[in-house]
């Protein structure tokens, strides 16, 4: 098992917080082992294991908790003393009302209390407006490279047969979901996804928005990951279902593009004018939460490997806890924009700097921003081209820097 650092040490000053600790992420990304890593830790400080109260509300046995006057009595029947009790609530969105529970037991006893859910929106509505300053929130992502070269280690040692460029074409190809290097088996790697993509879309999409028309939330789903790294607007996905004799409306896709977002499956990512300092509304890219799910489908998305790279590095920054906007300018586009804190930081991704248009085009996308801030273009190139002030970074090496 990978100790998820990364996220541990977001969360351990709060341990013992009233803070309400929130972790989202997409399923199967390891939000029950980081609850459980969690949970060992507080046991490694001397905390009673009877004071540590955990509910899987996925797992069928606790289905008669999803009541939620059943959840409240069963709680409050467990805490039989004055001390401190710690609750895990796993998938808690599968609970009726949760948000007044949850903030019963906040207001009312002796508790630190950790949930999780695979739903954006379950920081909005109800939850926000009990909780309003009395959360914190991390977004938990699959394995980023990082963990999956401590993964491959852990399995083979540190005598690596292959290199790490191979290993990271591995990495590019299956993604970083836990469970899908429990096999060597590419057959067995496609199921598992397979499982895992039709769980998400059965039950965090298609149940939760009682859709009806699943070839349509299909199509919309794969041409997303067909344009990964593009603008995508739901008029260009109602001109797309056009032409492929699917009648649907522009508001029909919107709401169903909401829904695929919203279950953590894509990201989406807004403009950034970065001279007026302001977030925009329209035009916005998604990114796939894991690339492994391209391999449900066979498409042209498998020969653009800069917009995979540029996935693979959204998704790292996504992780590193940073705010991540596309950079607008007067004349043309930054990548990334990252906000960590107030302090800003540009980003330019390509897959190789094959030639001086390439090199041009990639430091020169800087030209039109105006200020001190660092500047990065991250490419698979292993010579470096930094120049003018602007570091150049190898993507490997950049993704093995904790």
């Amino acid at each position: 098992m990978i100790k998820r650092e990364l996220y541990l040490s977001m969360l351990r000053d709060s341990y013992s917080s009233d803070l309400i600790k929130v972790i989202m992420g997409v399923r199967r990304c390891g939000k029950s082992v980081l609850l459980s890593q969690i949970m060992d830790e507080l046991k490694v400080s001397g905390i009673d294991n009877k004071h540590i109260i955990y509910i899987n509300f996925e797992d069928y046995d606790n289905v008669i908790y999803t009541n939620p006057k059943k959840f409240h009595e069963y709680i409050k029947n467990k805490i039989i003393d004055n001390k401190k009790y710690y609750l895990f609530f796993d998938e808690i969105q599968n609970v009726d009302d949760f948000e007044r529970v949850v903030n019963s037991f906040r207001a009312t006893l002796n508790v630190s209390i950790f949930i999780t859910g695979s739903n954006s929106k379950l920081l909005s509505g109800e939850l926000a407006t009990h909780l309003s300053g009395r959360y914190i929130s991390i977004t938990m992502m699959p394995f980023t490279f990082s963990e999956f070269i401590e993964l491959y280690i852990s399995k083979n040692g540190d005598n690596r047969d292959n290199t790490m460029l191979s290993l990271f074409n591995e990495y590019k190809t299956w993604g970083g979901m836990p469970q899908i290097y429990n096999t060597n088996s590419p057959q067995e790697r496609k199921l598992y996804l397979k499982d895992l993509y039709n769980s998400i879309v059965l039950k965090d999409i298609i149940g939760r928005n009682n859709i009806k028309d699943t070839n349509l939330l299909d199509r919309i789903t794969y041409f997303m990951m067909e344009n990964i790294a593009g603008i995508i607007s739901s008029n260009s996905i109602a001109n797309y279902l056009k032409k492929e004799r699917v009648n649907t409306t522009v508001d029909t896709v919107l709401n169903y593009v909401d829904y695929i977002s919203s279950s953590l499956l894509f990201n989406k990512v807004n403009r950034y004018e970065i001279r007026g300092k302001n977030v925009l509304a329209t035009l916005e890219k998604y990114y796939l939460i894991d690339l492994g799910f391209l391999n449900l489908k066979k498409s042209g998305i498998e020969k653009k490997s800069g917009a995979r790279l540029e996935n693979i590095i959204y998704n790292e920054l996504l992780s590193r806890g940073y705010d991540v906007y596309i950079g607008k300018t007067d004349r043309g586009e930054v990548d990334f924009v990252v906000n960590d804190f107030g302090e800003i930081s540009y980003y330019q991704v390509a897959d190789y700097l094959s030639s001086d248009e390439v090199i041009e085009r990639e430091f020169g996308a800087f030209k039109r921003v105006e200020d001190n801030h660092p500047k990065y273009v991250i490419t698979m190139d292993e010579m470096d081209y930094s120049r003018g002030g602007i570091k150049h970074l190898n993507a490997i090496e950049f993704l093995l820097d904790k």
